[in-house]
């Protein structure tokens, strides 16, 4: 039995497909006690990209140094010194999360050059 509700785990299943599509070759690490899916390119923590994050109420996707990203259809939220989110809606554009899951992926590039 599912620890999330049928249509958390469905979009779960959808924006995982999205990750693995837009971020080639990334790895995918489960971390139960946290009860999120990390991607990352690598062990280290600057290595991260961003992070799916279930719950019962609902999804959301986490992006590593959200805070430099370009979010010109402003839909990243949080007010961590780091970190942003995205709330997983029906309505989501998916469009729009590529691209910031394109620029996060710009971003760890240009961190792991230095």
């Amino acid at each position: 039995m599912s620890l999330y509700d049928e249509r958390v785990a469905g979009a779960a299943q959808r924006l995982r497909r999205v990750i693995t599509d837009t971020l080639p070759d990334i790895r995918e690490q489960l971390d139960i006690p946290a009860k999120m899916i990390a991607y990352s390119y690598g062990n280290s923590y600057s290595c991260m990209i961003c992070t799916l994050i279930p719950s019962k109420k609902g999804l959301k996707l986490g992006f590593y140094k959200g805070m430099d990203l370009p979010d010109p259809q402003n839909l990243l939220q949080g007010t961590g010194k780091i970190s942003r989110y995205v709330e997983i809606k029906d309505n989501v554009d998916e469009e729009a999360l590529v691209a910031l899951l394109k620029e996060a992926l710009k971003a760890y590039q240009r961190r792991n050059k230095a």
